[in-house]
């Protein structure tokens, strides 16, 4: 994994090589182990690399290929990069390094841009094609790894973080309002290729870009999830999707010259992850925890259930409690490290719990995307229960605010129709999925999740050169649990199938517990000093010449005696906290430096 950048210059033009350096400078945390930058006429590359595969300089980018006068910018990993590399010996190519970057700039040359549908695996890349003066831009199929744009009448730059592009400079960074909307409705969630930013899109899961010199860009899809059930017995099905999770596990382990360790919270997922890797024969399994101070309402740990895991499989296991007092001042860089602002209470958690594993390993696997992929929420199946229009049932259960109480949030100045509600409603209407339920774990697959969780765990683990791998959103697993029966996913009180798999492997506590995830109780109900600094921020003079909100929702809210919380458990204080701390954090201060 890495941090990747560069410039395209139209009509022959030079790029800012001082911007370029000062992207690859910003994105120093994604890839430690490597710098480099490279110039060919209009356009230049940058690259931060986090060595994994190939360890040796060979590997180091940008790649050049003088042969195939092709140069590469990467960051991801080809889980099937071997067998991708001996089916291009076979017809004559030859290979100077070891690992999946040159497979991949040798499959490009191979089959062009329809390389990206034979790669299994994460990737966010771009190629100059010297020859034809032409950059390609693409982004896995489910969004795994980040790839930001912006364009200039006389240029088109391209990062990993959001960041890169600020401090490159030049950037409108008006906030556009219908990210906006969707940012207070859907859990801070802006589908591609939109961001906050009107200057900044984002290349959108499944899609490539390509740009010539003119500055002429298209952008293809070159990859759908189509939802339709097949009809199996459970069993069947249970030894369907243990079989692919297993491959998927297996991938994401043996892909890999550094050891690999693994994100345990306690959950199902995560727990069901530790198994399957001793299955797989790894003795001891890494595993790493993390719990924060509980409040009344909640405790802030799960160690009671991490520990009968560790217990059952005799991992080598690092437990990190930390203290109220150690979160709250590492909120504002935690912030720093989001591309887009983010609401989740436990992103902080997955940062302060990287900077601890990244000293002990470079690559985890982590159990994001078994909620969304097998129906692990409350909301799944209280959706299934109504009757109705789709984008009301879908509305009901998961909007973070309703648009009449958005309206009474915003300044009139940000006042806008409901674009979240016209936009799910085309999403639901989408053809490939026929039952409601279908659409609606379509529609997290492929949109949702990807500016949720599998944003957060990119951005709070690469912070600290740490790479997160994610079996459960391997494409062909999420491919075949979208072939599967809604019942058999909301089932058993929610991911009945994955249950299933567990008995006899998990202990049944684990397996029946009731759902849980990385608790930071402070903001999820935001009292003592939490309460104190949230205040403080939306009281700034900054904020409220900012002129965001109406000052009175967030005095209502300041004054409300019990905490206002979304559909789906979200803290609406800290939602508009977070969105001021963020912009305090990374415009306001890239402004005044």
């Amino acid at each position: 994994m890495c941090g990747i950048c560069g410039e395209f210059r139209f009509e022959q033009g030079r790029p800012d090589l001082a911007a370029v350096g000062r992207m690859t400078e910003a994105l120093k945390r994604r890839g430690p182990d490597h710098e480099g930058i490279w110039v060919d006429g209009p356009v230049a590359f940058g690259q931060r690399r986090l060595a994994v595969i190939d360890l040796s300089s060979a590997a180091n980018q940008p790649m050049v290929d003088p042969e195939l006068a092709l140069s590469l910018v990467f960051n991801g990993t080809l889980y099937n990069y071997p067998e991708l590399r001996q089916e291009l010996i076979s017809v004559g190519y030859h290979f100077f390094s070891h690992g999946d970057t040159e497979v991949l700039l040798k499959a490009y040359h191979r089959w062009g841009e329809a390389c990206v549908g034979r790669f299994h695996g994460v990737f966010a890349f771009a190629i100059w094609d010297i020859v034809n003066q032409k950059l390609f831009l693409a982004r896995d199929r489910l969004g795994i790894k980040p790839l930001y744009w912006t364009a200039g009448k006389e240029y088109l730059r391209f990062a990993s973080s959001t960041q890169a592009l600020l401090v490159a400079g030049h950037v409108d960074t008006k906030i556009d309002p219908v990210s906006l909307h969707f940012l207070f409705t859907l859990h801070a969630v802006v589908p591609a290729p939109r961001t906050l930013l009107t200057g900044v899109r984002k290349v959108p899961p499944a899609h490539t870009l390509t740009t010539d010199a003119s500055g002429n860009t298209s952008e293809r899809c070159y990859w759908t999830l189509h939802s339709v059930t097949v009809v199996l017995s459970e069993q069947e099905w249970a030894e369907k999707i243990y079989n692919s999770l297993l491959q998927a596990v297996r991938k994401r382990l043996t892909i890999a010259d550094v050891p690999v360790g693994v994100l345990l919270s306690g959950g199902l997922d995560s727990s069901l992850l530790v198994a399957l890797l001793s299955e797989a024969g790894v003795q001891p399994v890494r595993t790493f925890s993390i719990g924060f101070e509980g409040t009344p309402e909640e405790s802030g740990s799960e160690f009671e259930y991490s520990d009968l895991v560790v217990k059952r499989f005799q991992t080598r296991h690092q437990r990190i409690l930390l203290s109220n007092r150690e979160v709250l001042p590492r909120l504002p860089e935690t912030m720093a490290q989001m591309s887009e602002p983010m609401f989740a209470q436990d992103a902080v958690a997955f940062y302060l719990l990287a900077e601890k594993v990244s000293r002990e390993v470079k690559v985890v696997q982590s159990g994001q995307g078994a909620d969304e992929v097998f129906g692990g929420y409350f909301w799944y199946p209280r959706m299934a229960s109504e009757e109705g229009a789709f984008v009301e049932r879908f509305r009901k259960h998961y909007f973070d605010r309703d648009h009449i109480e958005y309206l009474e949030m915003i300044s009139p100045d940000f006042h806008s129709p409901d674009w979240t509600s016209e936009y799910i409603a085309g999403r639901l209407e989408e053809p490939g999925a026929y039952a409601f339920m279908d659409q609606v774990f379509r529609l997290d697959a492929t949109t949702l999740i990807v500016d949720d969780p599998v944003k957060r765990v990119d951005n709070m683990t690469m912070a600290w050169g740490l790479e997160a791998r994610v079996p459960f959103l391997d494409h062909t697993l999420v491919e075949l649990a979208a072939s599967m029966p809604t019942a058999l996913k909301i089932g058993s009180g929610g991911k009945h199938i994955l249950k299933n798999i567990a008995r006899g492997r998990l202990p049944e506590t684990v397996i029946d517990r009731p759902k849980g995830y990385f608790p930071v109780p402070a903001l999820k109900y935001v009292r003592g000093e939490f309460f104190e600094f949230v205040h403080d921020l939306l009281c700034s003079r900054v904020c409220r010449e900012r002129g965001l909100y109406s000052r009175k929702y967030v005095d209502y809210l300041l004054a409300a005696r019990e905490p206002q919380l979304t559909r789906i458990q979200g803290n609406k204080l800290w939602h508009l906290a977070a969105l001021e701390l963020w912009l305090q954090v990374n415009l306001d201060q890239a402004v005044s430096s």
